[in-house]
C-alpha cells in the first residue's frame, strides 16, 4: 500500500469553522473504522479522526481471527479482503523446549474461513477506511489529533482537534474514543482504569524471509527465551519477549547482545540475525492489561483498547475491538437513526454486551502471561507444560483453544 492508496481515503482538511456531527470517531485503528463502516452503512453521518498521516506504522495486532473474517463475510467483503497479500494459518503450533506441539486446530470452527489471516494490519485497516469512503455519510480526516473534550454541562459534546491548518472543534452528539491503550480522551475524560500489571514486553523487529525458508511454527520457547514469527511475504517479523522494564538493560548491553540472545532460540540461519545493525530497527512494545471501570459518560462512549488494553497471548486484542465495534454499531443505530444521541442508558448497553467476554479473555490472557510466559523468561520453566502436551494430543480438545482464539467469548454478528 502506497501513501497515495492510503490518502485516497481522506475528506480532505476539517474546515476552519470545524464539523458538526451526530457521531465522532477518534482513532482510525480497528475499532473506530470497522464502527464508522457500520455505522455509515446504517446511513448515519460519521466524523472519523486519525492523528497520523496514513496507517503505514508496525502495529502490534497483524492477525485477522475468523471471528473477524466471518465479520466481512456478513458485510460480504470477505473476498476483496483476502485479495490483500496474506498468509493462511489453519493450525497454531508452538516450538516448546525442541518440541513441536499443535496447540489449536481452526479446521473445525462454524465460519466461513477456518484459518487467521496473517495481514499487516495497515493493509486491513486500508481496506476498511476504502470501503467506508464508498458511503456517503461516512468521512475519515487524518493528521487530526484529537487533543482535548468539549463540554455542555456534564456531557461530552465533541473533540478538539489538532490539525496542520491549526485547532479545530468537532462538535457530536456521541463521542466514541477508539484511539487505542494511550487514548487521549480517556485521560481527558478522567475515567477510572483498573491496571492488571504484566511481567514482559516485546522487542519488535524484522528479518529477511528467503524463499527456502521453512515454514516456523509461530511460537519458539526454549532457554528462557520467547520468540514469535510472523510470516509478511518478503519478510520475517518478530516478536521477542523480555521481562518487564528490562528494555534498557538490553540497550546498554548492545545489539550484539540482542542477537547472541536471539540465537539461543532463533529457528532460521543464524548469519540472518547480522542484519540487525542498531536499536533503530528494534521497536519496545510496551505490554499493558487494564480495563476501564465505566466506559461511558453522557455524550462519550470507549471500546477497544481504549476500554480494555489486552496483552498479546493469542494476538486476540484486534478481534476483540472489532466486536467491541459490532456490539456498539447494532446497540447505537436506532437511537442515531432517530436523530437523537444516545442516552447513557443506550451507551451502558455496550459495556453490559462485552464487559463479560473482556473480562474473561483478560483473566486466560494473565494466567498464560504470568504462570508461563513470565515465569519462561525467568528460567523457572524448563519442561513443555502438560496441557501443552495434552492439546498435542487430543485433536479434539485442541478445538477448545481454536474456539477461544478465533471465535472469543460470546462472538458479535453484524445486524441484517
Amino acid at each position: 500500500m502506497s501513501n497515495a492508496d492510503s490518502q485516497a481515503t481522506t475528506a480532505g482538511a476539517l474546515p476552519v469553522q470545524g464539523l458538526e456531527t451526530p457521531c465522532c470517531i477518534v482513532g482510525g485503528g480497528p475499532a473506530g473504522m470497522m464502527l464508522g463502516l457500520l455505522l455509515a452503512r446504517a446511513g448515519i453521518e460519521v466524523v472519523a479522526l486519525e492523528k497520523h498521516a496514513d496507517f503505514l506504522r508496525d502495529f502490534r495486532g497483524d492477525t485477522i481471527h475468523p471471528s473477524t473474517l466471518e465479520v466481512m463475510w456478513e458485510l460480504g467483503m470477505l473476498e476483496g479482503l483476502l485479495e490483500r497479500p496474506h498468509q493462511e494459518l489453519r493450525a497454531l503450533d508452538g516450538s516448546l523446549f525442541g518440541r513441536r506441539v499443535r496447540l489449536a486446530d481452526f479446521s473445525h470452527l462454524p465460519t466461513h474461513a477456518r484459518f487467521i489471516a496473517l495481514m499487516p494490519q495497515w493493509d486491513f485497516l486500508d481496506f476498511i477506511a476504502t470501503q467506508a469512503a464508498k458511503l456517503p455519510s461516512f468521512r475519515l480526516f487524518m493528521e487530526s489529533e484529537v487533543t482535548d473534550l468539549l463540554y455542555e454541562g456534564a456531557a461530552v459534546a465533541g473533540v478538539v482537534v489538532k490539525t496542520k491548518q491549526g485547532a479545530r472543534q468537532v462538535r457530536a452528539g456521541l463521542t466514541v474514543a477508539a484511539d487505542g491503550r494511550g487514548s487521549i480522551v480517556r485521560e481527558r475524560a478522567a475515567l477510572s482504569v483498573t491496571d492488571y500489571g504484566a511481567p514482559i514486553d516485546v522487542l519488535w523487529f524484522r528479518l529477511s524471509r528467503r524463499s527456502a525458508d521453512a515454514q516456523q511454527p509461530l511460537g519458539h520457547v526454549a532457554g528462557g527465551r520467547v520468540l514469535v514469527l510472523l510470516e509478511r511475504g518478503d519478510y520475517w517479523q518478530c516478536a521477542f519477549v523480555i521481562p518487564k522494564g528490562s528494555f534498557g538493560d538490553w540497550q546498554a548491553r548492545g545489539i550484539d547482545e540482542l542477537k547472541a540472545g536471539l540465537a539461543e532460540i532463533f529457528p532460521l540461519p543464524l548469519e540472518r540475525l547480522s542484519e540487525l545493525a542498531s536499536w533503530d530497527q528494534v521497536k519496545l512494545l510496551s505490554v499493558r492489561v487494564d480495563r476501564v471501570d465505566k466506559w461511558a459518560r453522557p455524550g462519550l462512549l470507549l471500546i477497544g483498547d481504549a476500554a480494555h488494553a489486552m496483552s498479546p497471548i493469542g494476538g486476540v486484542g484486534i478481534n476483540l475491538a472489532i466486536q467491541d465495534a459490532v456490539a456498539a454499531a447494532r446497540i447505537l443505530t436506532p437511537a442515531l437513526r432517530s436523530g437523537r444521541a444516545p442516552s447513557l442508558d443506550v451507551l451502558d448497553r455496550v459495556q453490559r454486551r462485552r464487559e463479560l467476554p473482556t473480562r474473561l479473555t483478560q483473566k486466560i490472557q494473565l494466567l498464560v502471561q504470568n504462570r508461563f510466559i513470565g515465569r519462561t523468561i525467568q528460567g523457572g520453566v524448563e519442561e513443555v507444560p502438560w496441557l501443552a502436551r495434552l492439546l498435542d494430543r487430543s485433536a479434539l480438545l485442541r478445538r477448545l483453544p481454536a474456539r477461544f482464539v478465533g471465535l472469543g467469548l460470546r462472538p458479535e454478528h453484524v445486524s441484517t
